[in-house]
């Protein structure tokens, strides 16, 4: 599973490869209300198929529609913005007067594309300078704090996994864990010492370990842009990655179980010297409760609590599985009490 923005890029390449002539659209600024964030990127052919967005459709449908009257004209970039008036605002479905800012960009080979793709693909960061006057583009290393920039001269954009999570198990939740993060832009590491686990692991993309996790996670030297998730229910392998976890500062640390083997889980981790402070940073159960039964629905509460956390959000106790179990007659509880 891709990414949007690195679907856009895949796109973006085969159409110039085609021999079609394609923009490439870019947000760069938003006022008010804006259903898309600055970065978020658009590509449009010049037979009119698109693919990403930038509004949520209102102003897709106005580029789309300038394209099947007059074609693709544009030699160079330029900056074009919607909303600036109540009546656009109307006309574009941007909620609340909001006003969007793009970068429409002419492509072909001269633009980089498939150089930007061959570094993507191996997991590199990278920073794309296009000069506004000339069309030039330049491809540069970028650090996991870079955010989109623009002057009046450059539009400067940061692609590649800004995020990166963990996996510590490659069980069948791993399997989908590891297919939704890395279609939300994260670079995905999934340990297992257990050589009966890894076997048939081919997902794309994804590095798949074979060393101890703690010694991993140490090695990974995690920051605030990391998470861990452990889900192999053996303390042999959880528990030392966890501390080493709990230590460092990922921002999201989490663990499968029941409440009973969290709560001694907790216990486990007094033994290592980790502070109060330290230990309360730990995520388990697991997940946000959804009611989610199946590996799928319980990889999608995990990704939705690690999402919350990343932006920011502080959730209710109720929507955490422990809580929420803790309401739920014995009878309807579950051995993992997950999601």
């Amino acid at each position: 599973m891709d990414s949007l923005d690195l679907e856009v890029l895949k796109t973006c390449s085969e159409w110039i490869s085609r021999g079609h002539r394609c923009e490439l659209v870019t947000v760069i600024k938003t006022w008010g209300s804006s259903p898309r964030p600055e970065g978020a990127m658009l590509a449009i052919c010049d037979d009119g198929r698109v693919v990403g967005s930038v509004s949520g459709g209102c102003v897709e449908d106005d580029l789309i529609d300038r394209v099947r009257k007059d074609g693709i004209t544009r030699s160079l970039p330029e900056i074009v913005t919607y909303g600036i008036t109540a009546d656009q605002a109307h006309r574009f479905g941007l909620p609340c007067g909001g006003t969007i800012q793009l970068a429409i960009e002419p492509l072909s080979r001269a633009s980089g594309i498939d150089e930007l793709l061959m570094r993507l693909s191996e997991h590199q960061l990278v920073a794309r300078r296009l000069d506004l006057a000339s069309g030039e583009v330049m491809l540069g290393p970028a650090s996991a704090g870079m955010s989109l920039q623009v002057s009046e001269s450059a539009l400067t954009t940061i692609h590649g996994p800004r995020w990166r999570l963990l996996i510590i198990g490659a069980g069948q939740l791993s399997r989908f864990l590891a297919q939704i993060a890395a279609g939300m832009d994260y670079h995905v590491t999934v340990c297992d010492p257990r050589e009966e686990y890894r076997d048939g692991w081919s997902l794309p993309g994804i590095d798949v370990r074979h060393e101890m996790p703690d010694d991993l996670v140490i090695a990974m030297r995690l920051d605030s842009r990391s998470a861990v998730v452990a889900l192999t229910h053996d303390p042999k392998l959880d528990d030392l990655a966890l501390m080493e976890a709990l230590r460092s500062e990922a921002f999201y640390v989490g663990a499968i179980g029941s409440r009973l083997n969290n709560a001694k889980r907790r216990e486990r981790l007094k033994l290592f010297d980790l502070a109060e402070a330290q230990i309360r940073r730990l995520h388990g159960p697991v997940g946000l409760y959804i009611g989610s039964k199946t590996p799928a629905e319980i990889a999608i509460s995990i990704l939705a609590e690690m999402t919350a956390i990343k932006n920011g959000i502080r959730l209710p106790a109720e929507a955490t599985v422990a809580k929420a179990k803790a309401a739920i007659p014995a009878s309807g509880s579950s051995s993992c009490d997950v999601a």
